[in-house]
């Protein structure tokens, strides 16, 4: 075996063996008929990403993945499922069917997406790994089955939809856009997007159904909004050179006919309201929004000025110059400054401001990738400097990545099932994952093991001080929360939320995926369990 497969085996056991842990103490709480699913799955993800590994390591992968990393297949293939178990849990207990049956399909989209994943690793590795593929046999034999007593005509064919709408952009988007995911983030990404897109066809098609609540129909346009931009402008430049000013001309004039022809029509058919009339309204509807509005402006103005004063040292000093770790941890800091008001004030206003800045990140990576003038050039000057290990593909996706981490909680919290708006015990904290987790845990955790860290963890370049220091601080901010936030109340919750910190924290030192995006899923998935 090549001696970085050597290298990566000690922390990949150890990642998957703390994957192990967390999926057990999920199903010790939620067991039911799903659990051997998701048990059967990890079992066999855990044998297939060796053959992931070992196709990324000899470029026999179809498409060019992430060099830096594992491939991640099994963390990955657990948060999906997990996540629709506990929705579904909580969901029953609150007496909610429909989205009960909700959190089914979701468990069951998760575990077939995970499941076709493994089979192509399988397909394409030479010599036929055989016991590998006896034991994904089993694990899809075991998941037909259960699906086809647990789930109705339309979820199953709900469910194949998604998996249809999951390969075709994961052909056209893995090749168009080469070294930007690992397998297991390629999982989580595409498939979250997919399941998106499949929902809002759903509701499109459904006008009864659809109508409801403006901000859930928000996010759901949005990504659908950004995605198909992304994905005409990736084929149109392939043709063309994007970097002159009539194509730049082009990009700015569909961009506007998308939004304002094709996406405001959309989410007007689904909320039966002028969307923009409605946006302007909601954003001050009351005098403790504006202030927020106001405090989030301050904050993105200092985030900028931090940009702008990193590159003037740059320039100043060396060409060579890149940021340091706590100047980039100091953007974690701003977004839990920007996070924590909006959770305990207003989580509406923060669901819909976190989907509005994540179509501007995203609009300005489009501007930068695609050198659109007359800001592209200057913003792949500015965003040089802030580039790491993670970012070797052609996007830069490490700040979208922690502000969809960040709010992915906010997103997914299960509001129909929490009709005092929040979940009893551990569950109070789940909008609040993200903060935990990434803005205080992962920060703090590379801040002192970058600093004062010395003993690190077997195989990995993540420190024990670092680690420790990540799980103090997530206490000390829980204990925050209770103060200054009166609606979460955990009960006796207490060891079960420090054996959640304490094993989302023992991921991050392990995991080689994007922390970002993982570690809050997980924290979500355990506090609701």
């Amino acid at each position: 075996m090549p001696l970085t497969g050597t290298m990566l085996n000690k922390p990949v056991l150890l990642e998957s063996l703390i994957v192990f842990i967390i999926v057990l103490c999920v199903h010790t709480v939620v067991w039911d008929r799903y659990s051997w699913c998701v048990v059967a799955l990890a079992i066999q993800a855990f044998y297939v990403q060796f053959k992931w590994d070992r196709l990324l390591r000899l470029g026999g992968a179809v498409f060019q993945f992430r060099t830096t990393a594992n491939s991640g297949l099994l963390p990955a293939s657990m948060v999906i499922p997990l996540l629709g178990i506990v929705m579904k849990e909580r969901c029953k207990a609150a007496g909610t069917v429909y989205f009960e049956r909700f959190g089914i399909v979701v468990a069951s989209t998760g575990m077939v997406l995970a499941l076709f994943l493994s089979v192509i690793a399988v397909g394409i590795t030479r010599p036929v790994p055989t016991n590998t593929c006896i034991l994904s046999g089993i694990a899809g034999s075991i998941i037909l089955y259960t699906m086809k007593y647990s789930l109705t005509v339309s979820e199953v064919i709900e469910v194949l939809e998604v998996l249809l709408i999951f390969v075709y952009f994961s052909m056209i988007l893995l090749y168009l856009l080469p070294r930007c995911f690992t397998p297991g983030e390629a999982l989580l990404v595409l498939g979250g997007v997919s399941f998106i897109l499949k929902q809002l066809i759903k509701r499109s098609l459904n006008v009864i159904e659809g109508r409801g609540d403006p901000v859930h129909f928000v996010l759901l346009v949005a990504v659908a909004g950004v995605v198909l931009l992304g994905i005409f402008f990736t084929a149109l430049f392939f043709f063309m050179d994007s970097g002159t000013w009539t194509s730049s001309m082009f990009f700015h004039m569909m961009t506007a006919v998308l939004g304002l022809g094709v996406l405001m029509p959309w989410l007007y058919h689904l909320i039966q309201r002028n969307p923009l009339l409605w946006l302007l309204q909601f954003l001050v509807q009351t005098q403790t929004r504006v202030y927020l509005l106001v405090y989030w402006t301050l904050l993105a103005a200092s985030a900028c000025m931090v940009v702008l004063y990193q590159n003037s040292k740059r320039s100043s000093e060396s060409k060579k110059h890149q940021a340091s770790t706590i100047t980039r941890k100091y953007f974690h800091f701003i977004v839990v400054a920007t996070y924590i008001p909006g959770l305990i004030y207003d989580h509406q206003l923060l669901y819909i401001a976190a989907v509005l800045c994540l179509v501007v990140f995203i609009l300005l990576e489009y501007i930068r990738y695609f050198r659109i003038k007359p800001f592209g050039q200057t913003l792949r000057h500015l965003l040089t400097l802030f580039l790491d290990e993670r970012d070797s593909g052609p996007l830069i996706l490490t700040h979208i990545y922690l502000l969809v981490g960040m709010s992915l909680p906010v997103w997914l919290f299960p509001r129909p099932c929490a009709p005092k708006g929040t979940l009893p015990g551990g569950g109070a904290l789940v909008p609040y994952s993200g903060v935990l987790a990434v803005g205080v845990g992962d920060t703090i955790a590379s801040i002192f093991g970058s600093t004062i860290g010395e003993i690190k963890w077997p195989g990995t370049k993540k420190t024990f001080e670092g680690t420790m220091t990540a799980i103090f601080a997530q206490i000390i901010a829980v204990a925050l929360i209770l103060i200054f936030d009166g609606r979460v109340n955990l009960n006796t919750s207490y060891a079960w939320i420090l054996g959640s910190i304490s094993l989302v924290s023992l991921l991050e030192a392990y995991t080689t995926q994007i922390d970002n995006l993982l570690l809050p899923l997980y924290l979500q998935i355990l506090l609701m369990a």
